[in-house]
Parts: structure tokens; C-alpha cells; sequence
């Protein structure tokens, strides 16, 4: 077997040294930049085919905020916007100290650098899955718009996510937490695929990327606005055909705010009727009870039952605005006239009386004349 000098081994060795050195690093260089291609490859590289130069550090930071006035109020269905901003920073890098064997200082640095570059994605909120939550019985999420979904959300982007919610006529006045539960994936880690990749058959990998999940629940404050709520608490009188009654109405203010100024107000139909429907009742403080006197009257062939009239209360809220209570029945009963004998009744029950007199008299004649010409007979 013919050998070859010592010196000319070494230049061999050298020169194919170089041309391994040229191709691994024309193999790390010619990959694509990491895309949604690498997210569909069924073969993942482990930490065999790849190095990790830079560890970050940093994280998606969510926020939550409605958009416009937070205040609601009682029995309304309305649209909550929520505006969820990512306010995540990085706050360092951290060089890992790795030294692959075949690239040079100068062109692994070059790959370290593009590595950092790729790490800065570690605040960005991919997949975010966020639906609303009331925890109070008084206000309730409808399910068609609960569930909301953001693709990505970068650092220093918002997002607008819509919520339909009705509220109950009843809720309380008072300040309220809605819980915003969301879910999200985030970069955890971003490590440089080495040539040997390609002997997994991946030609267009230059980086793996480990992902995170996290979930966390945001809150979001609302409110239920203070207002008055007038209410019927007692009916007093009754009412009769062909005649004018006083009803007495004692209305409740059963909610947290003064209802200044209020005027109570009746609406009467035929075959009731009044003169005067408006009463004022002045300031009512929450709890304070005032009384209005309603005269009404009644048609004399007016059915016999239970009437419902509807009444309202005018007031003035505390923002100076004229507002009204919801409408509020005042149940009267309407009883029957007592029957008396008109004049007519009495001329007729007079002529009778006459009548009979008459007849009576004729009779009790016409048998004394029978008598007296019977006793004449009996004399001849």
C-alpha cells in the first residue's frame, strides 16, 4: 500500500477539515427563519440536534378593562366591552455558553445574535381563550357570546373582546367583580437547530421552539347605579256606584337615593273618573313613605269588581334629570249602590195603595146595601 508523506496527509486532512467546516455552515445559514412550518413537522429535534445560546426572560403580562361608563343599570341588557391589553416586557437575556465544534467564533456568535432575536417573541400571548364569569345570582353572561378567542397578541397590542349581560331589575346598588378566566400559550424558549438536523431528514428547521401554557383569571369591575324605586304599599277606600270616593295611595321609595319633587300621578277610564289626577308628594327619602288623596268617581251603572288604575311618580334624580317609576297598579274594589225607591216607585206604589182603598170601600158598600135590603124584605 503506497502512503502519502506526512505533509501531504496533513494538507488533506486540513483541506477536508475546511470543506466539512464550509458545509456544516452553509447547512445552519440556508435555513429558513422559524414559521408556521415548523409548527406542522411531525419530527421534533431534541437537545441532540440543537444548542441553546440564549435563555430570556420575560412573559406575556395580560390586562383587562371595560371600555366606556362601567356603571349599569337595574333590568337592562347590555353590551360589556372588554379591552385586554398584553403589557408583558423582557427583562434580560442570559448567553449560555456553547461552543459548537465545527462553526467558528465569529459565525456562532452571528447565530447567537439571531437567536436573541428570535427570543424576544417570549412576551407575545398566542391562542388566547377567555370567557366572562358573574359569581352574583343578579347579574348573568349570555352563553351566545361567552367564549371569545384572540389569535396573538403582541406586547403593547390590545385587543376588544364583547360580552352580553342582562341585569336584574333587583340587584342591589353596590359595586360588582366579573371574573375574566383566560388561557394562553407563550414562548418559553428558542434553541438553534445544528447541522446534524438534516440527518432527520428536516431541511427547513432552523429553530425549535418550547411553548408554555398559562392561565390566569383577570377582574373586571362594574357597577349597579343608585336610584330611587317607588313602590304602592297600601290602598286605602273603596269605591261606589254613582258616587265620588277619596282613595288615600301611600307610595314607598324601597331603594338607596331621594326621589325629589315627586308627583304622584292616576290614569282613571271610563266608567271611572276624576278632576284632579296629579297630587305632589314632595322629597321621598329611601324608606320614607308618603300618602296621596285621589278623588274618584263612578259612573252609577259601573260594573261591580275590582279595579286595577295605573299610577306613576314623577321625580328629579340626583343628576338634576327628570326621571319616572316604572308603572304601579292601585287595586280598588268598586261596590254596588244601595237600591232605593225612586219618586216614580213611590207615585205607583201610591196608586196601588189608592187602588186597593177603592175596591176595598166598594166592596165593604155594595155588602152593607146587600144587608140592608135583606133586613127590608124580612120586615114586609
Amino acid at each position: 500500500m503506497i502512503q502519502a508523506p506526512g505533509k501531504t496527509r496533513k494538507k488533506i486532512l486540513r483541506k477536508t477539515s475546511i470543506v466539512v467546516l464550509i458545509l456544516l455552515i452553509v447547512s445552519i445559514t440556508a435555513f429558513p427563519a422559524f414559521g408556521e412550518d415548523d409548527e406542522t413537522d411531525f419530527i421534533i429535534p431534541d437537545y441532540g440536534y440543537t444548542v441553546d445560546y440564549y435563555r430570556s426572560y420575560g412573559e406575556p403580562v395580560l390586562q383587562a378593562s371595560v371600555i366606556g361608563d362601567p356603571e349599569l343599570n337595574r333590568g337592562e341588557t347590555a353590551t360589556l366591552q372588554i379591552k385586554i391589553v398584553n403589557e408583558g416586557v423582557i427583562e434580560g437575556f442570559q448567553r449560555l455558553n456553547v461552543n459548537q465544534t465545527w462553526v467558528s467564533d465569529s459565525s456562532e456568535e452571528l447565530l447567537a445574535v439571531e437567536e436573541m432575536g428570535e427570543e424576544k417573541e417570549c412576551t407575545t400571548a398566542k391562542n388566547i381563550n377567555a370567557h366572562l364569569v358573574s359569581e352574583t345570582e343578579y347579574i348573568e353572561v349570555e352563553s351566545a357570546t361567552n367564549f371569545q378567542n384572540v389569535e396573538e397578541l403582541e406586547t403593547g397590542h390590545p385587543s376588544m373582546l364583547q360580552y352580553t349581560i342582562k341585569v336584574d331589575s333587583d340587584t342591589p346598588a353596590g359595586n360588582y367583580v366579573l371574573l375574566l378566566p383566560v388561557s394562553y400559550d407563550y414562548q418559553a424558549n428558542v434553541r438553534t437547530a445544528t447541522g446534524a438536523v438534516a440527518n432527520l431528514g428536516l431541511t427547513d428547521t432552523e429553530y425549535t421552539r418550547e411553548y408554555k401554557t398559562k392561565t390566569e383569571t383577570l377582574k373586571i369591575p362594574v357597577s349597579i347605579k343608585s336610584e330611587p324605586k317607588l313602590e304602592v304599599a297600601e290602598v286605602k277606600g273603596t269605591l261606589k256606584q254613582g258616587e265620588n270616593r277619596v282613595i288615600e295611595v301611600t307610595y314607598t321609595n324601597t331603594r338607596e337615593r331621594v326621589a325629589q319633587d315627586a308627583m304622584a300621578r292616576i290614569i282613571v277610564m271610563s266608567p271611572l273618573s276624576t278632576e284632579k289626577s296629579i297630587v305632589r308628594l314632595g322629597d321621598i327619602g329611601p324608606g320614607e313613605n308618603k300618602t296621596a288623596s285621589f278623588e274618584i268617581a263612578a259612573t252609577s251603572d259601573a260594573t261591580v269588581k275590582n279595579y286595577g288604575i295605573d299610577s306613576e311618580v314623577k321625580y328629579v334624580d340626583e343628576d338634576g334629570e327628570t326621571a319616572f317609576s316604572d308603572n304601579m297598579k292601585v287595586h280598588v274594589p268598586l261596590e254596588a249602590a244601595e237600591k232605593k225607591i225612586s219618586t216614580t216607585g213611590i207615585a205607583i206604589i201610591l196608586i196601588i195603595l189608592i187602588a186597593i182603598y177603592q175596591i176595598v170601600n166598594m166592596h165593604r158598600k155594595r155588602n152593607k146595601n146587600d144587608d140592608e135590603n135583606a133586613s127590608g124584605d124580612e120586615n114586609e
